[in-house]
């Protein structure tokens, strides 16, 4: 028997001096404006990618790669193609054709040519705020309208899909897309395989092209089950999904999502939008890597993201009562009201990011429906996120 390695993810790396965006960008980092106090004391959980080691088969795979000691120009093999495919269709009985598969260097990048390919200027786009900022800056950055169906926010911080709001803004003659974001970020929720369908239902009813960001789908919780919005759809001539390994095995820097797209008019005036795209050998050997052999690290993964959520929740519970906030279903997100200290978002900014110097991001930049929320990406090593918390906490305490 081979023994199981168990991947020590509260192992601290030290990101510093490696080009990280979030441990060596604090220049740009306050010029972004996401805050005003960054520095070697800062806990930075603001950005979505993982302080935690990847696959040792894609450490094996990448260094395979390296002392080849050339690299250049590359083509997408066979094995590319079929790692793609025998992945879906494992983990979610998702037949996926290789014609359908069109790579792109990143899905924010896949989401702006889609913007330009199908729709006009002038052109409404739906989304569902509060949600990913990029989604915002690709419509109105390209000169189309925003149409909001914002999602609806319980008692409990449980966020539903405003139906009745989703089919008025599908059937106004300029809307021509919508840009579904499931697991969604940063709400954290999955949805439902009814929820799925009534949406894909509207869509065609009303002609609205659907382009679905699908890249947090690996990353779930235990407990839960996620549907690619292509398992019920009868018809994908409409459907454009956004698959990634970039989020599920920590390889943003790679630049590797993978579209799919059945419908061949939609796929040629896709690709004649985003122009010729090659991948460099190191991605494409990630890719094969991952997807043939990360599955085992993938479910130790979730497990402990599972935990830190669970430690997180308790935590605030405990110690900050009055912050709302839920285990999401799927997403390495958390997302935070602080609304009920009934003080303004600038104060719960001052003691998060200035006082505790916690770096996360302002609900406000999701949309107003975030206002008074922050999101804290938690995929660190638990010793990192337990002190953020803790900090955050001290800095609230004289509110309860």
């Amino acid at each position: 028997m081979v023994d199981v390695v168990i991947n020590n993810f509260d192992e601290v790396v030290n990101r510093r001096n490696t080009y990280s965006i979030k441990w060596d960008g604090g220049k740009i980092i306050k010029e972004m404006g996401l805050t005003e106090r960054y520095d070697e004391e800062t806990i930075p959980l603001f950005t979505a990618d993982m302080d935690l080691p990847v696959p040792q088969a894609l450490v094996d795979a990448l260094h395979k790669t390296v002392d080849n000691r050339i690299y250049g120009y590359s083509i997408f093999p066979d094995e590319y193609y079929e790692a793609i495919q025998h992945w879906f269709k494992k983990r979610h009985n998702w037949e996926i054709d290789r014609e359908s598969i069109v790579y792109s260097p990143g899905t924010v990048h896949a989401i702006n040519m889609a913007v330009r390919a199908f729709t006009e200027a002038g052109d409404g786009v739906i989304i569902q705020r509060p949600v990913y900022p990029p989604f915002t800056s690709a419509i109105e950055g390209n000169g189309r309208v925003v149409r909001n169906n914002a999602l609806l926010q319980d008692e409990e911080g449980y966020y539903t899909i405003d139906f009745a709001d989703f089919e008025e803004k599908a059937k106004e003659e300029s809307t021509k897309l919508f840009i579904l974001c499931n697991p969604h970020n940063p709400t954290g929720r999955i949805f439902t395989v009814e929820e799925l369908s009534r949406l894909n239902e509207i869509c065609v009813k009303h002609n609205v092209l659907i382009i679905a960001d699908e890249i947090h789908g690996d990353l779930i919780r235990r407990t839960q089950k996620f549907t690619p919005i292509a398992m019920v759809a009868d018809n994908q001539d409409h459907l454009i999904t956004c698959t990634a390994i970039n989020k599920t095995f920590n390889v943003a820097g790679l630049h590797c999502t993978n579209l799919i797209i059945p419908n061949v008019k939609l796929r040629n005036a896709f690709n004649k939008e985003m122009g010729h795209q090659l991948a460099s050998p190191f991605t494409i050997s990630a890719l094969i890597a991952v997807y043939k052999e990360g599955e085992e690290w993938l479910e130790e993964l979730k497990e402990y993201i599972d935990g830190t959520m669970e430690w997180v929740k308790a935590y605030i519970d405990e110690h900050m009562p009055k912050v709302k906030v839920t285990i999401p279903e799927g997403t390495y997100i958390m997302w935070m009201d602080f609304s009920g200290y009934g003080i303004t978002p600038e104060e719960v900014h001052e003691r998060i990011y200035h006082r505790a110097n916690v770096l996360l991001e302002d609900g406000s930049m999701f949309g107003e429906e975030g206002i008074n929320h922050q999101r804290i990406c938690i995929p660190s090593p638990r010793p990192i996120i337990k002190e953020a918390i803790e900090r955050i906490a001290r800095e609230f305490a004289d509110l309860i």
